[in-house]
């Protein structure tokens, strides 16, 4: 049985710039970390030369007590005004075996951030507006001895124009391998700048998986790994548009956490040939379901789809459907939103002697009531579903249909290639990088 389209998901979840322009003369931190790899901390070694137009320290005159390291601030500039609350500091050093960077506010008191590997310096938060701050960077060579330049500079005060940023899952959740991650914004992004929002847009999975942004439209932007999310994963991302350039004058509001995991690996798989259901936990067989889907006038989907949301007692109410044979108001048990069109896992007792035998719903997923009651208890949102071998093909966002492509076209939809977010890896506990994505 098909689910009106009426039956949506309930989810519960300074100056402007004049011209467009990057945050910094150096592009942005690289996006993908490494877990367990290259902690990312006030530390980092660096071998670009003295380049740029900032401060930088050369070192004396005086034989042995010249350091052999140079340093260089190259954003922003000394002494700049209306400097964007999203800052980050870059910098170059030379002949460097360590360099570290300190930033301080005008009180003396230490902002926390992290070095990343391409000579930047990114804070935890986004600056206070309005503040005078002092970035130090300090390097020091084989000989022991360090270059120190320093430089000053003040943020803007707060816009006015502020775009808000929300994501539809929330901390503590539990979710299913299939879950993407779905960031939104409330007013669109331009082209020009998704790829300065996305570095600031960072996973980070424990065990590590590679994964990247998708924008499916100017104002959502969603992650997924290569392969689904590993069983038990934890998982952590971070928004840090507060303050950010966003276009037309407009900044980011705030910075957004969130941190969740997911549940054990639970797969579906429909196939319309033996209209059986296989349902899999930890890639071990643990149920088979006869099942009915839709038949030749109303087609169930043929494609990859995830549980959207979970409705233990619900009504289909498709009265409003231009075709009369296809109106009804019903009462139902163990409903699982599989589309935005109305497809939906759910228990339907007047199909048993269909079912495992031939196809009589409106588009749906029958099964018996002690069987949908079974897999609603052993599901949730997020878990994947593949229908395979019916007559319509599922159709790219008619629902979150991120696995119903493959890994090339997703990272099509990505503002910075996949080269650019992945670095060398270099220890780390696991043998993949880790899901983490500025970019």
């Amino acid at each position: 049985m098909r689910a009106g389209r009426n039956q949506l998901i309930r989810r519960t979840s300074g100056p402007a710039l004049a011209s467009r322009r990057r945050l910094t003369p150096v592009r942005a931190v690289a996006s993908v970390l490494l877990a367990g790899a290259l902690a990312l901390t006030a530390t980092a070694c660096t071998g670009d030369g003295g380049k740029g137009g900032g401060p930088s320290f050369q070192g004396g005159s005086g034989g042995e007590e010249t350091p052999k390291a140079t340093a260089a601030i190259t954003a922003p500039a000394a002494d700049a005004k209306d400097v964007p609350a999203s800052t980050e500091i870059t910098f170059n050093s030379k002949d460097a075996v360590e360099t570290t960077v300190e930033v301080k506010n005008a009180a003396g008191a230490a902002v926390k951030g992290k070095v990343g590997a391409t000579g930047t310096w990114l804070p935890d938060k986004t600056l206070e507006y309005g503040t005078t701050y002092t970035a130090t960077v300090t390097a020091t060579g084989d000989d022991g001895k360090p270059a120190t330049v320093t430089s000053n500079f003040t943020t803007m005060a707060k816009p006015s124009k502020q775009i808000r940023v929300t994501s539809f899952l929330g901390d503590g959740q539990t979710v299913g391998v299939g879950m993407p991650l779905i960031v939104k914004f409330d007013r669109a992004i331009p082209q020009d700048y998704r790829d300065d929002v996305q570095r600031r847009m960072t996973v980070q999975a424990t065990p590590a998986q590679v994964g990247i942004w998708r924008w499916v439209s100017p104002t959502e932007v969603r992650y997924r790994p290569k392969t689904y999310w590993k069983a038990n994963t934890k998982i952590f991302y971070k928004i840090q548009a507060g303050g950010l350039p966003m276009g037309g004058g407009w900044y980011g509001r705030s910075d957004l956490t969130v941190d969740l995991k997911t549940g054990p690996a639970v797969v579906m798989t429909v196939d319309n040939r033996t209209k059986k259901m296989t349902v899999k936990k930890d890639g071990k067989v643990i149920k088979t379901i006869p099942i009915s889907l839709g038949k030749k006038s109303t087609p169930s989907s043929s494609g990859t789809m995830v549980v959207i949301e979970k409705l233990k007692k619900t009504v289909f109410d498709t009265s409003d459907d231009p075709n009369p044979a296809n109106r009804y108001v019903t009462d139902i048990e163990y409903a699982q939103r599989l589309t935005w069109g109305g497809e939906f896992i759910h228990a339907a007792p007047w199909s048993v002697a269909s079912q495992g035998r031939t196809n009589v719903s409106h588009g749906c997923v029958n099964m018996s009531t002690a069987n949908a009651s079974w897999l609603f208890n052993q599901t949730r949102v997020g878990d994947p579903i593949q229908v395979k071998g019916t007559e319509r093909k599922l159709e790219n966002g008619n629902g979150w249909t991120d696995w119903n492509m493959g890994w090339d076209d997703y990272v099509k939809g990505s503002a910075i290639p996949l080269e650019d977010t992945s670095p060398e890896p270099t220890t780390a506990p696991s043998a993949e990088p880790t899901a983490t994505t500025t970019g």
